[in-house]
């Protein structure tokens, strides 16, 4: 970090009575403040910073910052020893010189008051007592000799302020009424919505999703209005987090969101998200209410007295401008048709979800919109359903809340993973990627920075993509070839007989039951048939298979083999979750990164190790040790009477009878289930019958002396 950049962690903003817990950047020009719950960052410029105000407070120390508007910003989390350093930064380049303030601690509750900016400040014995923002204040009431003031209720915080009131004494001149000057105060700086004088535009009879219903969108200078039949709504355009345009996937449609933090309420019902639907077709012209002078000075040419075109260009048009918050539309996601949504189920209402550029949002019961950089992992899985046409999609936050969207069609698969593993994000069940939000600036703001909405571009690249489509068509051969790998059964026949086929089950002895059942007769000579192929199969590799010589020269080992032979403990220990395969890859990983100087040595080692291999093998090849070493093959020894003439060995099964690399982690081969059967077999073999038989022929004799003379060649012959 540069000596110019304060980065604190673990700090806390005071918003509405309740503490946000975010991450705060000093830098040398402005103040960055980034809410890790909303995503939300707040730039401060430095020509705006008027202050700075440095007291003790309940959770340790505390950085206020009063700006030139009248306003300020609160955060809590310091410790007493950062002081110097954030004194230091601030009065080299902020040019201002940090005020200690001391808190007055007696508890009285009468005192002065004065209003400074949008604060009202109360002071016991010349020391600060407590604050009010006034922003925070819904309503203030006046009395004979009392002030009533209620507060906006904040669903994050844990205890709320609710009401608070003020004895004002009367003043010693009677034509000065002290209870309506100091309501008048209040009143100027409070967030009180008051619908005073017209508004600059409506929007008339739109509808509504969430909360569902038709309602009448009156733009007003500092919030927006939903007059409905039953219940009216006001919003604060600074409580508008995110705009997003997002089309639908008929193409006819488009939805219309807008994030609200704190969320609208209807009873115990809390609305994070309001979502309009337009058709596309649909019109409308509307008058605004300023006249042109103010239009030019406020919005420039973005916005025109007279507006007209489609219902949703109109409506997101003017709330962008409005509000001043950028739109988000989809990004480069592209699914199996050119759509730009995912059709999915989420609990038990289907909807859509929208890859963006910055995080996942989903339409629309209940929305969710979730961040990149609060994503801990993403996980891929099979679906509920037998066919195997559709898989799920989950995502779990670092929070650990998890969101899991269901009955998604397999053929957006590969248009969704390469999607996850283009923006890096952590893929839970193969192993991959980075840390949630990969290369992304952890204090960038969560939402696209560069996209830029322009309506008709999006109707008119929508319309093109559209006449793509139609000339272009589906292939359907592709879409077999796709069926065919992704459906489990393929050849049920088979993977039915690899089941079957057991060791310890197939071979018998005198002691056998003598009766079967004729079903079991029948099936007998097509196992038998099959088994004796893979027997061959099995068999013949192990014939090629050549004597290693243990006196032949030991091979030099590279560069990177003697560094994994030096670190790989170290990585064990750093990363004890990880398997041995896992922790191969991650080895190689880490072999990238190593510096030159330290690879440098590792090929000095291995040069030498190499001259010392030369050298042996010279020595070796003198002695006539390179000369060729034949393969022992394994004598086949005669069945005794009453045993089955040939041994099924059991072939290479799938638990479940398929497996993904994708959808389910790589697991260990029953192949060595298998081999560790046959030695177990052998040796149960031999203590049945210790003594050798009589009646044995003399062919079986000598065979049977020949194998106990001959060195063991494998680790089977050894056993």
């Amino acid at each position: 970090m540069s000596a110019s950049v304060l980065d604190y962690s673990d700090i806390y903003q005071e918003i509405r009575g309740a503490l946000h817990e975010g991450r705060l950047r000093l830098n040398n020009n402005n103040v960055v403040f980034k809410n890790i719950k909303t995503g939300k960052v707040e730039t401060i410029p430095l020509s705006d910073i008027e202050s700075v105000v440095w007291r003790r407070v309940a959770r340790g120390y505390e950085l206020k910052l009063e700006l030139t508007d009248g306003r300020s910003c609160k955060y809590d989390g310091f410790k007493e020893a950062e002081f110097e350093k954030i004194n230091k930064h601030v009065k080299n380049n902020y040019n201002v010189t940090i005020e200690q303030q001391d808190m007055s601690a007696k508890g009285w509750n009468w005192g002065d008051t004065t209003f400074n900016g949008y604060e009202l400040q109360f002071d016991v014995d010349s020391k600060r007592a407590f604050e009010i923002p006034l922003q925070n204040v819904s309503q203030c009431t006046p009395g004979k000799n009392e002030v009533s003031l209620e507060f906006h209720q904040n669903d994050d915080a844990e205890l709320s302020l609710m009401e608070m009131r003020f004895f004002v004494p009367p003043s010693q001149n009677d034509e000065t009424d002290t209870v309506q000057v100091f309501s008048d105060n209040v009143i100027s700086k409070a967030d009180v919505l008051q619908a005073k004088g017209n508004a600059i535009c409506t929007f008339q009879d739109l509808q509504c999703l969430t909360p569902r219903g038709r309602y009448d969108i009156r733009m007003y200078p500092k919030f927006v209005q939903l007059h409905g039949k039953t219940f009216d709504y006001k919003i604060t355009y600074t409580s508008i987090l995110r705009l997003f345009l997002l089309p639908h996937r008929d193409q006819r449609q488009i939805f219309f969101v807008v994030s609200l933090d704190p969320p609208v309420r209807q009873g115990q019902t809390r609305y994070h998200f309001l979502v309009l639907l337009f058709y596309k077709e649909d019109e409308m012209s509307v008058e605004m209410t300023l006249s042109e002078r103010e239009i030019e000075e406020k919005f420039g040419d973005r916005l025109q007295k007279d507006m007209s075109g489609p219902i949703y260009e109109v409506v997101s048009r003017v709330m962008k401008n409005l509000v001043q918050r950028k739109i988000t539309v989809p990004g480069s996601f592209k699914g199996p048709n050119s759509d730009q949504s995912i059709m999915c189920t989420y609990k038990a209402s289907s909807g859509f979800l929208f890859p963006l550029e910055r995080g996942f949002m989903y339409v629309h019961k209940p929305p969710i919109h979730v961040r990149f950089d609060e994503i801990a992992f993403v996980n891929f899985a099979r679906g509920s359903a037998t066919s195997s046409r559709s898989f799920d999609f989950e995502i779990e936050t670092r929070s650990q809340t998890a969101y899991v969207f269901s009955n998604i069609e397999k053929n957006c698969y590969p248009a969704l993973f390469d999607f996850v593993s283009q923006k890096k994000l952590k893929i839970k069940n193969i192993g991959k990627g980075v840390d949630g939000g990969g290369n992304i600036d952890i204090m960038a703001n969560s939402d696209s920075e560069d996209e830029q909405h322009d309506a008709y571009l999006e109707r008119m690249k929508q319309e093109a993509a559209d006449r793509d489509e139609d000339d272009g068509g589906g292939d359907s051969d592709e879409d077999s070839e796709e069926d065919e790998d992704f459906n489990p059964g393929a050849e049920p026949d088979e993977v039915a007989d690899e089941y079957d086929s057991d060791v310890r089950n197939t071979s018998s002895d005198e002691n056998d039951e003598k009766g079967s059942d004729n079903d079991e007769e029948e099936k007998k000579p097509k196992k038998k048939k099959k088994e004796k192929s893979s027997t061959k199969r099995s068999s013949s590799k192990k014939e090629g298979k050549k004597k290693k010589d243990p006196n032949a020269p030991k091979r030099p080992s590279s560069a990177y083999m003697q560094w994994l032979s030096d670190n790989r403990s170290k990585i064990k220990k750093e990363n004890p979750e990880l398997s041995m395969t896992e922790i191969a890859k991650h080895a190689g990983k880490l072999w990238k990164d190593v510096s030159d100087a330290e690879k440098k040595s590792y090929n000095e080692k291995y040069e030498k190790d190499k001259i010392r291999y030369k050298e042996e093998m010279r020595k070796y090849e003198a002695a006539g040790g390179s000369r060729h070493i034949s393969p022992i093959k394994k004598q086949k020894k005669s069945s005794p009477k009453g045993s089955s003439k040939t041994s099924k060995s059991p072939k290479k099964s799938q638990p479940g009878g398929f497996k993904s690399k994708e959808f389910i982690q790589d697991s260990g081969s029953s192949s060595s289930d298998s081999d560790n059967d046959k030695p177990k077999a052998k040796i149960a073999k031999k203590e049945s019958s210790p003594e050798p038989k009589a009646s044995g022929s003399e062919e079986e004799s000598a065979q049977e002396s020949e194998a106990e003379s001959t060195p063991a060649s494998s680790g089977e012959d050894s056993d």
